[in-house]
């Protein structure tokens, strides 16, 4: 069985591609950190749509969301981003938690796996 990676550093890949799936790492907004959720979400699923089309997949095949929330009273903020996204018919499977994240600049982080 192959195995892709997308994007290898050091310490992880940006994406795993294996067995017909496709797995991100964590997504944070690297182009907008310390902005508010919405503004960090748009660029959190703007990343993974270019993760997911350098697999060749795209975001109609999501199979499993995980969504880390600094701040959980950002719930109503993130989902309004999320909803407008996210393909209608095509939902994953999706859990959302509040955390302390990796950095205080970030808000968010996402994690998704996708079908081929």
């Amino acid at each position: 069985m192959s195995i892709q990676r997308i994007e290898v550093g050091p310490r992880m890949s940006q994406a795993v591609v294996c067995g017909g799936l496709v797995y991100t790492a964590g997504v944070v907004a690297l182009r907008a950190p310390g902005a508010p959720v919405a503004e960090q979400t748009t660029d959190i699923l703007g990343r993974i749509d270019e993760l997911l089309a350098a697999t060749g997949t795209d975001k109609t095949k999501l199979l499993t969301a995980t969504i880390w929330l600094a701040d959980i009273a950002g719930f109503a903020e993130m989902n309004g981003v999320w909803d407008a996204w996210v393909a209608p018919g095509n939902t994953p499977v999706r859990a959302c938690v509040e955390t302390r994240l990796a950095a205080p600049q970030f808000t968010v982080e996402i994690q998704v796996t996708a079908a081929l």
